[in-house]
Order: C-alpha cells, then sequence, then structure tokens
C-alpha cells in the first residue's frame, strides 16, 4: 500500500510538472500571442505531454526489479493515444465551464485538470501505458 502511494505521489509531481509546462504555454499563447484558448490548451498539452512522458518513463513509474512490459514506440504510441483524449478532455471541459459557467478560462482549465488529470491520466498512465511485466505468471507459465 505505502508503494502504491508512493507510485501515485511520484506521479502526481511527474504530472504537476508536465501541467506546469502545459499551463505556461496556454498562458503565453493565449496572452501575448493572441491564440484562441482553446488552442493555447491543445499546444501547450502536447508540450507538456513530452515532458510529462519522460519524467514517468525515467522516474515516476519506473522500477528496477520489474520492466516495463511494453517499451519504446509502443509505450509512445500508448501514450500518445491517452495525451489526444487528454487534450480533447481538457479542451472540452474548459470550454463547458468557461462558456456555460461563465468561468475565467484560467480557473476553468485548472478545475478540468484536477478532473482529468486523477481519473483519466493517472489510471491509463499506470496501467495500460506503464504496465509492468507479471513477474508471477512468467515464473509458473510451462517452459517450452
Amino acid at each position: 500500500m505505502i508503494q502504491r502511494l508512493f507510485i501515485f505521489a511520484k506521479a502526481q509531481a511527474s504530472s504537476f510538472t508536465g501541467g506546469l509546462v502545459d499551463y505556461l504555454f496556454m498562458i503565453l499563447f493565449t496572452e501575448f500571442l493572441n491564440v484562441r484558448y482553446t488552442f493555447s490548451i491543445a499546444i501547450g498539452g502536447v508540450i507538456g505531454a513530452f515532458v510529462n512522458f519522460y519524467i514517468n518513463k525515467g522516474w515516476a513509474f519506473r522500477s528496477k526489479e520489474i520492466p516495463y512490459k511494453h517499451t519504446g514506440w509502443k509505450q509512445l504510441l500508448r501514450f500518445g493515444v491517452v495525451v489526444i483524449n487528454s487534450i480533447l478532455l481538457k479542451v472540452s471541459g474548459t470550454y463547458f465551464f468557461t462558456t456555460f459557467l461563465k468561468t475565467d478560462y484560467i480557473i476553468s482549465r485548472l478545475i478540468t485538470d484536477l478532473i482529468v488529470s486523477i481519473g483519466f491520466n493517472y489510471m491509463l498512465q499506470r496501467h495500460w501505458v506503464f504496465r509492468k511485466e507479471n513477474i508471477m505468471s512468467k515464473q509458473y507459465a510451462p517452459k517450452e
């Protein structure tokens, strides 16, 4: 249980770092380059995703004892699927809060990020993108 909480904490630190980069680029593009906030979310999301992927792969979900089930391009491809859907959720959620609840886009984005980060990104990254090998099933698998 402690190990799972530790992994969750590391993943949240990674998510926070990638999210901060994402958020800063969103504000840069929206406030200083006059790009519509929905497009700025997508641009920032891609940049923040690269930061998040490399921190997750090298630190947050890494284990010396248990290797990843998938590595390299397959892992990056799975991460890309999660990121594309995450960006769509963030754009949609921010648009919803901003348009229908009349909330500032910066506040709307914070609310949306919290929901998407824990409810969507963490679960898929932990159990699908950075999934570990099942050591027990390999130990008991029939030898060829």
